[in-house]
This record gives structure tokens, C-alpha cells and sequence, in this order.
């Protein structure tokens, strides 16, 4: 199942529907979340398993750099190491995507051309998302135009918790318009809607909107993806398939960085949703420090030995 469309119209027809709607949804039992989340963390990962799952999680990186001070050099180099994450080893998977601001985007296209790594960039007034619509889309349009596979967008937290599901709904349709093919990721901000129910009703909002994939956090605030919130959303995603019949992505970003977390993420995905989602094209990590303990956990697969940070290069 490919790109997202319109789902349930009739919910979207006026706020009040669209309210009644949300807060529809059964509630979420925060205990047996926690528990069923931590549960399915303790799963045991042998070698063979492990190893695929590595490279696995290496493909499903968005290798990113969101700072002020990005330069094109840092953006090149960081695209050729989403292209060879390890130069040593040909058979090291490239990563999914590099991730960028828009007035980088060029840069990164440049450098990844021909390679198969997308282009993603973050847009609508990343990450507080506090402009007005004609700046968020002009935002959106720069990025496309200069050749985005792959847009992250931020909500409106304010218009959200404020109850104002209609206006929130609407400025994503808006982005989704003007993304064109570009793939739309809606990016929640989990750790700032408070409790489980409000991000159960972002991500159905999202995904009736057109959301391409639900992503839970900029990795700018204190909370960012947990199993929790990332076991919520995976069931969002399954459930809403099984309604609609479309398919969306979910990605995790912010405070994943060991091997060991990229793993508990997997089997989340494989036990929640199944092998349908288990691709880069429809589940991400939004990790960059990540790689690196991937690749030197891979590096000991291969050799019975740890080669040191010093193995890989420094973002």
C-alpha cells in the first residue's frame, strides 16, 4: 500500500465531528502499555538474529543534522557516510535517508545523487513549529523545490491541546499539498501532549490528514521516542490499516543510541505490526549517534572484538 489519502471524511466534516471522533477512541490503560512495552524489551536476541537486525536497523537510520552551525562540508560528509557507513566494509547497508534543513537540502541531494539514500527535511517553523501557515508552506515548498524526497513537519502542540483538532487537521492537509510526491512525516512531539490519549488522537489525526509516517518527537525537548509511546503508535498504524486498508509508516526520534535500544524497537515493530512494516520504507529511526554503536557492535559480530569509537568517524 503506497501513498496516503483523505480516510474517513465524514470525521472531518466539522471540529465538532472531528472532537466526537478523537475522543472516541478507547482510552489507553497506561500500566498495560508500560508493562507489555517493557515485557517485549526483555526479548532474547541471538547471533544470527542479531546480526540481521543490525543491519537492518543501519538501513532504516534518517542520518541527520539539525544545528545552527551546519555547514555543506558537515552536510556532505554526513551524506557520504549515509552512503558508506563503514568504508571498510562493502556489504555495510547504506542508511535510509539524510535528514536536513531545507536551505541544506541541495547540498545533500548533490552528494547522494544516484545512491538510493532520500533526502528528508524538516519544515513548518521546525521545531516549535510558531509561524504562520503561508510560512510553514513556503518552508515546505523550498525543500521540495530543492529536490526533498521526504518532508518531517511539525504539529501546532498549542492548537492541539487546545482542542482545535480541526485547525491542526487542516494545516496538515495544507502540508501534505505542498510536500507534491515529497513523503509526508508528521512529527507529534510526544513529550510535550501530556498523556497517552492525546498522542493516540494525534496519531489517528495525523494519519486521517495524509501523514505518509507518524514520527514522535523533533529530539529537541527532554522526552522524546520511549517503547511506550512507540508501542501506542504502532498500534495506531495497525489499527488504522485494518480500517481503512492504508498503510503508514512510524518512526521513533530522539534518545535512541545503543544497539541494544535500535533491537527492543525492532521487536516492538515485529510483535505490534508484523513483517509489513518491518523496511525502511515504512519504519525509521531518528537516531544519528545510533549508527555508530551499530556499526561497532556489527564490527564485533565479525571479528570477536571491539574496534573502539575510534572506528567510526565523529558526526
Amino acid at each position: 500500500m503506497s501513498t496516503n489519502t483523505l480516510a474517513l471524511p465524514d470525521v472531518t466534516a466539522s471540529d465538532q465531528a472531528l472532537r466526537r471522533f478523537l475522543h472516541g477512541l478507547p482510552g489507553v490503560d497506561p500500566v498495560g502499555l508500560e508493562a507489555r512495552a517493557a515485557s517485549l524489551g526483555t526479548r532474547s536476541i541471538k547471533t544470527t538474529a542479531k546480526a540481521y537486525a543490525i543491519d537492518l536497523a543501519i538501513s532504516m537510520i534518517d542520518l541527520t543534522t539539525l544545528e545552527g552551525a551546519d555547514t555543506p562540508g558537515k552536510v556532505r560528509s554526513l551524506a557520504a557516510k549515509a552512503m558508506r557507513p563503514d568504508p571498510t566494509d562493502r556489504d555495510t547497508p547504506a542508511t535510509a535517508a539524510v535528514c536536513v534543513y531545507p536551505d541544506m537540502v541541495a547540498t545533500a541531494k548533490e552528494t547522494l545523487k544516484g545512491s538510493g539514500v532520500k533526502v528528508a527535511s524538516v519544515a513548518t517553523a521546525f521545531p516549535a513549529g510558531r509561524a504562520a501557515l503561508d510560512v510553514k508552506l513556503a518552508d515546505v515548498r523550498d525543500a521540495v523545490a530543492a529536490g526533498a524526497d521526504e518532508i518531517d513537519m511539525v504539529i501546532d502542540r498549542g492548537a492541539f491541546l487546545a482542542g482545535k483538532y480541526l485547525k491542526v487537521y487542516d494545516e496538515i492537509r495544507a502540508v501534505k499539498d505542498a510536500s507534491g510526491s515529497a513523503r509526508l512525516k508528521v512529527i507529534f512531539e510526544t513529550g510535550e501532549l501530556s498523556t497517552y490519549d492525546n498522542i493516540r488522537r494525534a496519531s489517528w489525526l495525523g494519519m486521517i490528514a495524509g501523514a505518509d509516517f507518524i514520527k514522535t518527537s523533533t529530539g529537541k525537548v527532554a522526552v522524546n521516542a520511549t517503547p511506550s509511546n512507540t508501542l501506542l503508535m504502532l498500534e495506531a498504524v495497525r489499527d488504522f490499516r485494518q480500517q481503512t486498508g492504508v498503510q503508514v509508516g512510524v518512526k521513533p526520534a530522539g534518545g535512541i543510541r545503543t544497539t541494544k535500544d535500535a533491537i527492543k524497537f525492532l521487536v516492538l515493530v515485529n510483535e505490534t505490526v508484523g513483517a509489513d512494516w518491518l523496511d525502511n520504507h515504512w519504519f525509521r529511526f531518528g537516531a544519528s549517534s545510533l549508527l555508530n554503536d551499530l556499526l561497532m557492535q556489527r564490527q564485533k559480530l565479525a571479528t570477536g572484538r571491539y574496534s573502539g569509537p575510534d572506528y567510526v568517524t565523529v558526526d
